[in-house]
Formats: structure tokens, sequence, C-alpha cells
């Protein structure tokens, strides 16, 4: 029995790798990145979330579930993260909504809206509570008394 005849592998040519972009010491908001990349290859956080707020105080008293409604049209002169909060705000959207729809942290969304709550861009709104409709015994007596009818 003759052994199979094995073909010699050549080594795979390799692509040339990317240019890497200067690092450059510039402020916020400069095109920089902080070397992250999202699913799609494109950087993820052009500026770190830092930056998106101003001041750092008191938070508002915000829950995943509180309704949150624009009050006002975004200016020229308002921040994209807010004008893009009182685009979608237009109907009520809950914080939880708005973290996922701008990929932004939920304690970056509290920052943000706590600086538009002061401004009085947003209004919050509690959520519906359960407890404020009305008792199950009194819809069922309801509902027998239509079936009798």
């Amino acid at each position: 029995m003759t052994p199979p005849k094995r073909k010699r592998r050549s080594p795979r040519q390799e692509p040339p790798p990317l240019p890497q972009p200067s690092s450059q010491e510039g402020g916020a908001g400069d095109g920089t990145t902080d070397g992250t990349e999202g699913k799609d290859g494109k950087p993820s956080n052009p500026e770190r979330l830092f930056v998106i707020g101003e001041v750092d105080g008191d938070r508002a008293e915000l829950d995943l579930v509180t309704l949150i409604v624009a009050r006002a049209e975004p200016k020229p002169s308002t921040s994209p993260e807010q004008a893009a909060v009182l685009r979608l705000c237009a109907a009520p959207l809950s914080v939880a909504e708005l973290s996922a729809y701008l990929s932004l942290p939920f304690s970056v969304i509290t920052v943000l809206l706590t600086q538009m709550l002061t401004a009085e861009l947003v209004q919050a709104r509690a959520p519906v509570v359960r407890q404020a409709l009305p008792d199950r015994s009194i819809l069922e007596a309801v509902m027998h008394g239509l079936q009798k009818l």
C-alpha cells in the first residue's frame, strides 16, 4: 500500500494591517475615538460618556418605567443627545426605552434627563399604577349582570 501524497502548504498571504489613526491630544468633540469598536466594526462611542454630563450634582428620581414627554422642540443650541431625546419623546417613552434607543447606559440617561428636567425641556410622569384599577370582584359582578341581560 502506497501512502497518500501530501501537498505542501504555502503560508497564507495576510492582508496588510490597516493604518492606525495618529493619536492627537485633543479635547472632547475632536472626533477621536476611545478605541472600542461596535458589532459592525465601526467605532461605538466617539466621545466618552462623562462628556455628556456638564455638571455633577443631584439627580432626578427616575425609574426605568418613568415616562418622559417632550415639552419643547429641539433648538439648534441643544446638544445632539438632548435633541434626540426631544425627538423621541414626542409621544411618552419610558427611561428604559430611551436608554435602548440611544444606546446609552441608564446612568447617563438619568444625568441627561435631570439636566433637561431642570431646563423644563421634558416632563417626567409616573407610570400607570395597577392599584388604581377597579377591584376584580366588582368587574365580575358587572360581567355577570351583563350576561343575565
